[in-house]
């Protein structure tokens, strides 16, 4: 799954999960065959939980909870194990881990410019300075804004996006040549390198051990 909100956007790998603080308007959509479940949490519940949209690693014990959760309508706490699926539930949340699969958007209209046209094409492969001729903004002006407004440099902005193309369409059933070319990577061998990087092992691992990364 994609999910977009105002903030950026995240890719959400098979067997892993997005948290969605409540009042966040977002958009989802699917790349390939998807099956989702969904929980919804009270106020009072999440206290503890990220103000900020995250993707998450589902070990398999978690899997199986929030699937057993998901066949009832609702849980109450005046409802003995209700009770005690809710702790072990947050338990679990509060400790879950997150992984970095976001693109911040810029806020700055000149850098939003830079942003669309890289969003929409991730695979251009022009340099900073052609693209920044089409925004009304030089170079150095658009790196500033890119650092100040998402925490990357630039590089490692356009990095990520194309880390999360090409996710997108191994999620679709695309090989990895074609994923790393269509993302906009020089090689395959570049694709996975930089995949190893951050999220700590290859794209065929990651897909295949869902706790992994």
């Amino acid at each position: 799954m994609t999910v977009r909100t105002t903030e950026g956007i995240w890719v959400v790998p098979t067997q892993r999960a997005v948290w969605i603080p409540a009042k966040i308007p977002h958009g989802i959509k699917m790349s390939g065959a998807v099956s989702m479940r969904t929980l919804y949490l009270k106020p009072r519940l999440a206290r503890r939980l990220p103000r900020t949209c995250c993707v998450v690693n589902v070990s398999p014990f978690l899997r199986e909870l929030i699937l057993h959760l998901c066949t009832f309508q609702a849980l109450s706490r005046k409802v003995i194990i209700h009770a005690h699926l809710i702790d072990i539930l947050i338990d679990q949340l509060e400790t879950i881990q997150s992984i970095p699969l976001q693109v911040p958007n810029p806020r700055d209209p000149r850098a939003i410019r830079v942003a669309r046209v890289l969003l929409s094409h991730p695979s251009d492969q022009r340099p900073l300075e052609e693209i920044c001729k089409t925004a009304g903004a030089s170079k150095r002006t658009v790196e500033r804004l890119f650092q100040l407004e998402t925490q990357m440099t630039f590089g490692k902005w356009r990095q990520h996006l194309r880390l999360m193309e090409a996710m997108r369409l191994l999620a679709e059933g695309e090989k990895i040549t074609h994923a790393a070319l269509e993302a906009g990577y020089s090689t395959p061998s570049a694709f996975i390198s930089m995949f190893k990087r951050i999220l700590g092992t290859t794209p065929g691992r990651y897909f295949e051990n869902p706790g992994e990364g």
